[in-house]
């Protein structure tokens, strides 16, 4: 006998699916990121993502081992969950929502400027820019109120697209316009940059680093965990460390830094208006680089493949906001409004309007340095509790099973702290007091964010009779622990709308033959601007009816649950659920043609464990239908 826990969430993400989206977030950054640093740090970019690149290694240690150990969606939030309460895990939570409010807005603000570089430059200044991005926003927030699945094939596409693009401009740069002599030039210690705008680059730096939280909050998704999460973080590490080391630094060659009259400057780092790039500094490093015959093309390539990068990353800080904003519900953390799901679309639509509306207020002044800022200013924060909690766990409980242990030890009276999070924590610290007490405008709405929230979280909290600290999770409808009748059985797999008695009647012949029992499983496709646990009570509903008109009709033998899954992913969930039970056949329905199930079907058999029964309906009798064996 096999005791069976239904789902929840479903764990099919490798390595190389983490690494791909995760990549396709922090990637997306440079697009941006480059001329924020270049106007701070002039000559000593380089320097700048090089520094901000070890924080970012010692902070992916940091997520790395917190999420192998709670292999759930929260990042920061749910690391202070564990390490310190409730109340701590609102305030990294408070500071996550800041990140994507920006990365939405500062995405869709740059979307236009890359656009406008290449086909019309009204887009290229204010207005037009900050009216496209405001364009950008709302549609995309449409979209994901109605819940419009993503495509993980084409994320995944666009991210070896990016990197593979990133990577061919570094090899082109180094050949055609790289100059030790001219970056050693371009430096002027002291006065271009000043050491207050250098120590200002390197929070505003981290913004390059956008996206490391993306792994922790899939990892109710991953496979194995404990294994492929740290794998998948070391491989953005890796990868982000030798993009950013070594593109600003043929950026810098290819527009240097010049002074004139005492003040000095580089192109990357000046606004459109004047002639720079500050806007769209990867199409100015093409621009430059003298590719002789096939330069327009390249500029347009890489103008239009910006654009779209930037598009989906503002997208994916949308589905952030959704998941993030359904999770804080989930955990009593704000009203309860804010996660009411759409009646029709079963998305999170208020809490996407609400905090889409917040991005389009902050894209409203049209001051790319003050949301590079703002964003470093709820980055440092989440980043900074991320690294506490790490070294909290390590203190509360240093003999709880670790399956990844970050880098470096430190042993202080008695006890070993984790050094790769005590440096960490205190990079992450001193920048975010850096770009806290050297921007007045970003410190008042900063911390006039933090209070707004922690004024919603106590009033909220006291109108529901809790206390600050404890947590008090919302009790989400789960189906019943079943227990599978015996191995050997055969599994049909349906859609949570699509039941087929003839299906049955094959399934019920087929295990006739050697009284194996028989296993229904139902998928539910759930949207990806939703969590994949949200509760979906019409569509939980309908597989349930399936599982219990299946039990009817074939008997006792038949056992059977739902669960959910990303669009894409039936076909291995149903190849992983035959797996698992030692099914001796599979019998699936005929789908319909260019449903979501005939890609399930194509990979249930491509992939097959076992035989594989599709029932079909020959046209000419539609109520009877013939098995067909695969």
């Amino acid at each position: 006998m096999a005791e069976r826990r239904l789902p929840g969430l479903q764990r099919v993400l490798g390595v190389n699916a983490l690494f791909s989206t995760a990549y396709g977030n922090v990637g997306s950054s440079i697009y941006y990121a480059l001329g924020l640093v270049a106007s701070f740090a002039l000559g000593l970019t380089p320097v700048v993502f090089v520094l901000t690149g070890v924080i970012f290694y010692l902070t992916a240690a940091t997520y790395a081992e917190a999420t192998a150990m709670y292999p759930e969606a929260g990042g920061s939030s749910s690391f202070a969950r564990h390490a310190f309460n409730e109340f701590f895990s609102f305030f990294a939570a408070w500071g996550q929502m800041l990140n994507y409010v920006i990365t939405i807005a500062i995405s869709a603000f740059f979307v236009p400027h890359y656009i406008g570089g290449l086909f019309w430059p009204f887009l290229r200044t204010s207005p037009g820019d900050v009216m496209f991005g405001i364009g950008v926003v709302a549609l995309l927030s449409a979209i994901n109120v109605v819940g419009v699945t993503e495509a993980a094939r084409l994320n995944i596409v666009l991210a070896i697209t990016d990197f593979s693009t990133q990577l061919l401009l570094v090899v082109l740069g180094g050949v055609l316009v790289l100059s030790p002599h001219t970056l050693v030039a371009n430096v002027h210690l002291g006065t271009a940059p000043h050491w207050k705008d250098f120590l200002v680059a390197i929070p505003v730096g981290m913004i390059a680093y956008t996206g490391i939280e993306t792994i922790s909050n899939m990892a109710e998704e991953a496979k194995d965990s404990a294994r492929t999460i740290p794998a998948a973080i070391n491989r953005v590490v890796i990868a982000v460390f030798a993009i950013y080391a070594a593109l600003p630094a043929v950026a810098l060659s290819a527009l240097p830094v010049r002074c004139t009259g005492g003040h000095c400057q580089t192109l990357l780092g000046v606004s459109e208006a004047k002639g720079g790039f500050a806007g769209d500094p990867v199409l100015g490093i093409v621009k430059h680089l003298h590719l002789g015959a096939l330069q327009h093309a390249g500029e347009i390539y890489v103008g239009l493949l910006a654009a779209t990068i930037l598009f989906i990353a503002t997208n994916a800080g949308i589905i952030g906001v959704s998941r993030l904003v359904y999770s804080m519900g989930l955990h009593r953390q704000v009203p309860d409004g804010l996660r009411r799901l759409h009646p029709r679309f079963r998305t999170p639509w208020i809490g996407i309007i609400v905090f889409g509306a917040v991005a389009c207020v902050t894209l409203i002044p049209g001051q790319a340095d003050f949301l590079g800022n703002l964003y470093a200013f709820g980055a440092m924060l989440s980043f900074t509790i991320a690294h506490l909690a790490v070294i909290r766990l390590r203190l509360r409980q240093p003999d709880r099973a670790r399956p990844y242990r970050g880098p470096g030890t430190l042993r202080l009276a008695g006890r070993e702290l984790p050094l790769f999070a005590v440096l960490g924590g205190l990079g992450t610290f001193l920048a975010f007091v850096t770009v806290t007490a050297l921007h007045l405008e970003v410190a008042i709405a900063g911390i006039g964010w933090l209070l707004v929230g922690i004024a919603i979280y106590v009033a909220y909290r006291r109108r529901q009779g809790l206390d600050l600290t404890t947590t008090a999770k919302v009790a989400v409808a789960r189906p019943a622990v079943d227990t599978e009748a015996e191995y050997d059985s055969v599994l049909v797999a349906f859609e949570e709308r699509g039941y087929v008695p003839e299906v049955m009647a094959t399934a019920a012949r087929m295990a006739a033959r050697r009284r194996r029992g028989i296993h229904v499983l139902v998928t539910i496709s759930v949207p990806a601007s939703v969590p994949i646990d949200a509760h979906l009570p019409e569509q939980e509903a309908a597989a349930e009816s399936i599982v219990e008109e299946a039990k009817v009709q074939v008997g006792r033998r038949v056992t059977g649950h739902w669960e959910k899954v990303r669009a894409g992913q039936t076909g291995r969930r149903i190849v992983d659920e035959a797996t698992a039970i030692r099914a001796r056949a599979i019998v699936l329905p005929m789908p319909a043609p260019g449903s979501g199930f005939s890609r399930a079907l194509e990979t249930v058999l491509r992939e097959r464990p076992c035989r594989v029964i599709i029932e079909s309906t020959p046209a000419a009798a539609p109520a009877r239908r013939t098995p067909t064996a695969a």
